[in-house]
């Protein structure tokens, strides 16, 4: 089936792109199997000068490629500018540091060398990937896997090829060994098959809770190591002595981040009661005062959905969830008219059991909650099977240091947003998945940690 490009603000297709055939895939596949041979035995310096040319490129068409980005997926013009650069980042940060982290680790006795720790690339890494950082979910996978001498194949989500296509020509003008980093124009359930190829070593995804359980059961029953980076229902818990104005000026955006489309994106504002009516106004205040409109407009903070179909689901869970008792202080109606717009929304009331409180609303609703107590906070922000992100706002470091500690996540962040950054791991614990991108943790999730001992 043809994979279509469609803007998401107006609904006009914008392109048209043909499946690869299995013919091509298994040409393509063969093709990375044989590169690997080579790009595995070039001296790493070579291969991280790539990644940091292919950082100058990225800044050098910062512009275009924000301006795909935008007309893909809907992602506001500054956040596409963003997404760029933070990707250029990246790869100058393994340009930077993947030599250290690949050094073998001498290991000692009695003040002599008694073996080293190696650390040498598996192969072909299936990259299996989402539409909403269409360029820095692929190139936070890509960058180290290529800077530890693994070849990469991506699967992009099928709504955003074209951005797909442009990541690939990136990283072959950056100097990149022909068919070292590869798109793959196939379906979901194509990719999934591939998982079984012997010439795949192994396979990274992020997308749907759904989506990592099917990869993560394919790649088991292959035994091939896999990171899975899932949904996540971040909580951002306001106690008492939080500065209000700082946690609702911030919430607003965590919230909105990429049109609300972020796993990341605080999703459960768990509120104490002390603090919880003069909060909400603040957010409310602030939600409200977001830009809603073109995309490609500049001072636009929302701009649409990424389709028609992710729009229908945001606002059957904000319906399911008002029908269970809860209330909309703002937002909560799908407008009529061109493009997959929703509005900032606001549910307060909202019942534990309801569709905003369990499941992930990829879309800009907070669902805000009540609480009595510091304990209750704590335990309502564990209340999830999730655990990839949360924030905590409080002024008392106690405080601080026990919600930092006790909330079961990836990453917690204190009086600051979630946000990812190359140089600390990235990932989730419980059904937000397994494994960590980014950081040391990243590059070394994908190499054969190997022992060697003896002498001659």
């Amino acid at each position: 089936m043809p994979q279509s490009s469609v803007n998401p603000a107006t609904g006009d297709v914008l392109a048209v792109i043909a499946d690869h055939s299995d013919a091509d895939v298994e040409r393509l596949v063969a093709r990375a199997a044989a590169v690997f041979l080579r790009w595995r035995t070039r001296a790493t310096a070579e291969r991280t000068a790539m990644l940091r040319r292919a950082a100058d490129l990225l800044d050098a068409q910062r512009e275009p490629l924000a301006r795909l980005a935008t007309l893909e997926m809907g992602k506001p013009i500054e956040a596409a500018r963003q997404e760029v650069a933070k990707c250029a980042a990246a790869c100058r940060y393994y340009a930077d540091t993947a030599p250290a982290m690949l050094t073998p680790e001498r290991v000692m006795r009695d003040g002599q060398e008694d073996g080293a720790v190696h650390f040498r690339p598996l192969g072909t890494l299936l990259a299996i990937m989402p539409w909403n950082f269409p360029y820095w979910q692929a190139i936070r996978a890509a960058a180290p896997a290529l800077a530890a001498g693994n070849v990469v194949m991506l699967k992009h989500a099928s709504n955003v090829p074209q951005c797909a296509l442009a990541i690939e020509r990136l990283f072959a003008e950056a100097g990149a060994d022909d068919g070292a980093f590869t798109t793959l124009l196939i379906s979901g359930a194509r990719a999934g098959a591939l998982i079984d190829d012997p010439r795949i070593a192994a396979v990274t995804l992020t997308g749907s809770e759904a989506a990592g359980r099917d990869v993560g059961a394919r790649a088991g029953r292959a035994v091939k190591p896999c990171v899975l980076e899932l949904g996540g229902s971040d909580p951002f818990v306001v106690l008492p002595s939080a500065n209000l104005d700082a946690a609702a000026a911030t919430g607003a955006r965590a919230r909105c981040i990429n049109n609300g489309q972020s796993c990341i994106a605080a999703k459960r504002f768990i509120v104490h009661a002390a603090v919880h009516d003069a909060f909400v106004e603040r957010l409310t205040a602030a939600m409200r005062a977001l830009t809603i409109g073109d995309p490609g407009l500049e001072g636009v903070d929302i701009g649409p959905l990424a389709t028609a179909a992710i729009r229908d689901e945001v606002d059957d869970q904000v319906q399911r969830t008002i029908a269970a008792g809860a209330r909309a202080l703002c937002g909560g109606t799908r407008p009529q008219g061109a493009g997959h717009f929703y509005p900032p929304t606001i549910l307060v009331d909202v019942p534990r059991h309801s569709a905003a409180a369990v499941e992930e609303v990829f879309g800009p609703v907070a669902a805000v909650f009540r609480v009595a107590s510091v304990d209750g906070a704590l335990a309502l922000a564990n209340d999830t099977p999730f655990g990839l992100g949360a924030s905590v706002w409080t002024r008392d470091a106690r405080e601080a240091e026990r919600f930092a500690l006790g909330i079961d996540a990836g990453s917690v962040f204190v009086n600051a947003m979630m946000a990812s950054d190359p140089r600390f791991p990235f990932g989730g614990v419980k059904a937000s998945g397994i494994g960590r991108e980014l950081a040391r943790e990243g590059l070394r999730a994908f190499v054969n940690v190997k022992t060697v001992r003896g002498t001659v």
